[in-house]
């Protein structure tokens, strides 16, 4: 009996000290953040810039999501000065076309390198937008009605243009992507999504 005690606690001392042997192994700069990068060694320069967080994204990260409001009000004003309206003022484009990109999650991954089509808005991912939908995402608020509940007015119109543009101008640490800013999508892409939300004709509204 004694010796099988003395056989558990050796192995138990031989696997502390492979693994004290292996964490040496681990380089001291070793961060989350250089695992990820070596992850993607092989990426194109211009896709392994999005592994680098702006400042936006570190002060968020640095008060998980929970900013104080100083910090916060400083977020929004710096988020909303790189909204980027229409040159008419018109946000509504084509509430089909928007239809097509919500429903779209094309983009932004190593198999869509070179483009084969215009990136999708992946709004299905997060939001309920048709009635009839069988499968769709929950981080986000159901969209049903979105503009009918608004009575289609043209101010709700803007700001659903600035959310989508850039969704931490007006929550300062929004899990939304920032779609407009981050030149996911173009101006014209986002003026249909607003109208795919915001047209009495859209199934959103139906």
């Amino acid at each position: 009996m004694a010796s099988r005690a003395a056989l558990l606690v050796a192995s138990a001392i031989a696997v502390a000290a492979g693994a004290i042997v292996a964490a040496r192994r681990v380089p001291s700069a070793w961060t989350p953040g250089t695992a990820l990068r070596a992850s993607f060694a092989t990426a194109a320069p211009d896709w392994l810039a999005r592994l680098e967080q702006d400042e936006t994204q570190r002060v968020c990260s640095r008060y998980r999501n929970a900013p104080p409001k100083a910090v916060a009000d400083a977020i929004l004003a710096r988020e909303r000065a790189v909204i980027v309206y229409p040159a008419d003022g018109n946000v509504m484009g084509d509430w089909k076309k928007g239809q097509v990109l919500a429903q779209s999650g094309y983009g932004a991954r190593f198999t869509d390198i070179p483009p084969r089509a215009e990136n999708g808005g992946n709004c299905y991912a997060c939001h309920q937008l048709d009635a009839t939908e069988l499968s769709f995402g929950t981080l986000g608020p159901s969209l049903l009605n979105y503009g009918k509940d608004r009575k289609y007015a043209a101010a709700e119109a803007k700001a659903v243009y600035e959310r989508i543009y850039n969704p931490q101008a007006t929550i300062a640490c929004a899990t939304m992507p920032r779609l407009g800013a981050s030149k996911f999508l173009t101006v014209e892409q986002i003026k249909d999504l607003v109208a795919f939300v915001m047209s009495p004709e859209s199934p959103v509204n139906q």
